[in-house]
C-alpha cells in the first residue's frame, strides 16, 4: 500500500557517535531531515495513486525520486554507522580480517588506498550528494561511485554510503568536508558493510 513509509529507529543513541558526529547533528538529521523525506514520499505516493492522467503521474516523478531516494539512502546510512571502537563504545571503524577486507585489498591494494580514493572522489561532488562503496553486479568487485542530491545508487549494490549534504556535517565541521570524511571512518559499521557485501556477491563467499 502506498504512503505507508515510517521513520526507522536509530540502532544507537543520538550521542553514541560522538565525538565524530555530534548529538545535535544526529537529532536534526534523523528527526527533521529524514522525517521530512518520509512525509513527502508518503504524500507523493498518495498523490500518484489518485492521479488520473499520465501528465499528473509524470509531474510527480521528481518528488518520488528525491524523497524516495532520501528515505532509502538514509535508512542505509544509519545502519552503516556504529559507535566508535576507538572510544570503547562499539565496533565502529573496526575492519577485521574477512571477506570484505579481502575484497577491499583486491580492489584497492590497501584499506588506506580505499579511504583516500573514496574521500577524494566524494569531496569532489559539486553541491549535495552521496559517496558510495558498492559491488559491481557484473564483475562482483568493489567500486567507488557518487550520486547527486538524494539519487539512490542504481549502478552498484551499495555496501557503504556517506551523506555529503551540508546537513550531515556543517554544524560540526563547517565547510571543511574533508575533516568530516576523515572522521566518519571511525564510525563506519564494517560488520553491516560485510553483510551487504556478502549479499551482493551471492552469499558466503570465502
Amino acid at each position: 500500500m502506498s504512503g505507508q513509509h515510517t521513520l526507522p529507529d536509530l540502532p544507537y543513541a543520538y550521542d553514541a557517535l560522538e565525538p565524530f558526529i555530534s548529538r545535535q547533528i544526529m537529532e536534526l538529521h534523523h528527526k527533521k531531515h529524514h522525517q521530512t523525506y518520509v512525509n513527502a514520499l508518503n504524500a507523493a505516493e498518495q498523490a500518484y495513486a489518485k492521479a488520473s492522467t499520465p501528465k499528473e503521474r509524470i509531474a510527480l516523478q521528481s518528488a518520488l525520486k528525491f524523497n524516495g531516494g532520501g528515505h532509502i539512502n538514509h535508512s542505509l546510512f544509519w545502519k552503516n554507522l556504529a559507535p566508535a571502537k576507538s572510544e570503547n563504545k562499539g565496533n565502529g571503524g573496526s575492519l577485521h580480517e574477512g571477506p570484505l577486507k579481502k575484497a577491499i585489498v583486491e580492489a584497492f591494494g590497501t584499506f588506506d588506498n580505499l579511504r583516500k580514493e573514496f574521500n577524494t572522489t566524494t569531496a569532489g561532488i559539486q553541491g549535495s550528494g552521496w559517496g558510495w562503496l558498492g559491488v559491481n553486479p557484473q564483475s562482483k568487485r568493489l567500486e567507488i561511485a557518487t550520486t547527486s542530491n538524494q539519487d539512490p545508487l542504481l549502478t552498484l549494490t551499495p555496501v557503504i554510503g556517506v551523506d555529503i549534504w551540508e546537513h550531515a556535517f556543517y554544524l560540526q565541521y563547517l565547510n571543511v568536508k574533508v575533516d568530516y570524511l576523515n572522521a566518519i571512518w571511525n564510525v563506519i559499521n564494517f560488520e553491516e558493510a560485510e553483510k551487504r557485501y556478502l549479499d551482493a556477491v551471492g552469499g558466503a563467499k570465502l
